[in-house]
């Protein structure tokens, strides 16, 4: 593997990556899905809610479908990597394509009861934990290197723009014509992207070496995140945005609430930071190529602190709509930034493992910043806690400039193929043993060095053969590790 790095490499615009064909089908077609999604959690949020008045149990709807990602979403990131992508995408495609057909007969049929409803919720979350990883690692095989933070930014635009008209939309179907149409419209969006899926072609992904099971595949996932210190800042530096922001979105309905507009000034708020985050992303390629990523996740993170305080100190509509456009810019900047990050920390063979534990910590902090921020506005109120959160955004600015989560400077993983393929007098079977393995290294005088007694170093004055032989006997067990640095 080569150890050289390289500049992180800017798209051309935001926009760019349209121009090809692929993406520009995969991402039209994935929009109209999430806006389907959107509308559907309108549609099951009212049947709940006209089939129980507990707010428990409604309430348990988001629950239902979050809840699988931290349960299957390793094991689906490994299997991303194991199995060919395109197929576990179609799979899981049509599998929530499933579930939300099974949502619409049984409320076409009347047989819905509060239960059945958290089962076919759980079901579709389980769908789409198997879906994300692979969905996100399979971005840079849509699109090549130079378009790829504007590839992310446009998904990022995607779900900005569903989460903007999917309730809109939703709530007018719900209204005419019921649930159940909602249900079918979306079952129909799944059908859209699993027909792009099947016109990609995507080239194989050639390896001399056996597959990976799923057990060992978890455990390489999990030590090469605690063993890469880029992707551990990037994973850290996402957990504490995450904490903060997420506050700022579950605390929104008491905000449009106390705006004295209810749903409509609520409805307002969510849309302006909707349009805030696709207007965001046609300057974002600009921005970019102008200042380190460092500084773009803390000037982000200070942009949203603002907006918080200014969702502290003041009710008025019209005042606190602008303010959540640049919110919406903030959070797409900086999110966007952590996911090309994360994206370019981790090599091909291991990304969608790496992936899903990012999207792991992401939906961690949500879930524990929304717990922690009502906690505090439940006790303290709506503006204490929003000023809290603003000083976790400033705090996590200063840790950003600190820590370069982002930084412009990555590892190329590319693979070097600057020594041959080794010569051996007869191949052994893959369960022969034991095995022995040499590497030897000459280190040139002028670059090498040896401790000195004093704790420093000293130049070496000859060449010097470092080898280490490695025992490897049969199953994989090493009893044997000897170093001779002769």
């Amino acid at each position: 593997m080569s150890l050289a790095t390289s500049k992180v490499i800017q798209s051309r615009s935001t926009w760019s990556p349209l121009y090809y064909p692929l993406f520009r089908a995969v991402w039209t077609a994935s929009t109209a899905s999430h806006i389907g999604s959107y509308m559907t959690d309108v549609g099951q949020g009212w049947l709940m809610s006209s089939l129980t008045p507990s707010p428990l149990i409604v309430s348990l709807l988001l629950t239902a479908e979050s809840l699988p990602f931290f349960v299957f979403g390793l094991p689906a990131g490994a299997l991303a990597d194991i199995v060919d992508r395109r197929h576990l995408l179609i799979v899981s495609q049509l599998a929530m394509a499933v579930a939300v057909g099974a949502l619409a007969i049984v409320t076409l049929t009347g047989i819905a009861t509060p239960w059945m409803l958290l089962g076919l919720a759980f079901a579709l979350g389980i769908a789409t934990a198997f879906n994300d990883p692979a969905w996100q690692a399979a971005i840079p095989e849509l699109l090549p290197n130079e378009e790829l933070a504007g590839g992310i930014t446009l998904s990022g635009v995607s779900v900005n723009v569903a989460r903007t008209l999917g309730p809109a939309v939703g709530g007018f179907i719900v209204a005419a014509a019921g649930p159940a149409i909602v249900f079918v419209l979306d079952g129909l969006s799944y059908l859209g992207v699993i027909g792009v899926l099947l016109a990609w072609r995507r080239q194989p992904t050639l390896s001399t070496l056996p597959p990976e099971h799923m057990l060992p595949a978890i455990r390489a996932g999990l030590r090469f995140a605690r063993h890469s210190p880029p992707l551990r800042r990037v994973l850290l530096a996402t957990f504490l945005f995450m904490v903060c922001g997420a506050g700022v979105m579950a605390l929104m309905p008491v905000l449009g609430r106390e705006t004295g507009h209810g749903a409509v000034g609520y409805g307002l708020l969510l849309g302006s930071l909707g349009v805030g985050a696709v207007t965001g992303a046609t300057l974002l390629s600009r921005v970019r190529s102008r200042i380190a990523p460092e500084m773009l996740v803390a000037a982000g993170s200070l942009a949203f602190a603002a907006v918080t305080v200014g969702a502290a100190m003041l009710r008025q509509l019209y005042v606190l709509c602008p303010i959540m456009l640049i919110g919406g810019v903030a959070w797409l900047s900086v999110l966007s930034t952590f996911i090309v990050a994360a994206q370019q920390a981790s090599p091909p063979w291991i990304r969608a493992r790496v992936l899903a534990i990012y999207l792991i910590v992401f939906q961690a902090g949500i879930a524990g910043g929304s717990a922690l921020w009502g906690a505090v506005a439940a006790r303290a109120g709506i503006s204490a806690a929003y000023f809290c959160i603003a000083g976790g955004l400033m705090l996590g600015a200063v840790l950003a400039v600190r820590l370069k989560p982002a930084a412009g400077e990555i590892i190329d993983h590319t693979p070097a193929h600057h020594w041959p393929d080794p010569v051996v007098a007869q191949e052994p079977s893959l369960d022969a043993g034991p095995i022995m393995v040499q590497v030897e290294y000459c280190v040139d005088p002028p670059r090498a060095r040896i401790p000195h007694r004093d704790g420093g170093t000293r130049p070496d004055t000859a060449p010097r053969w470092r080898h280490a032989v490695v025992a490897l006997p049969r199953h994989g067990r090493s009893d044997s590790l000897h170093r001779d640095l002769a």
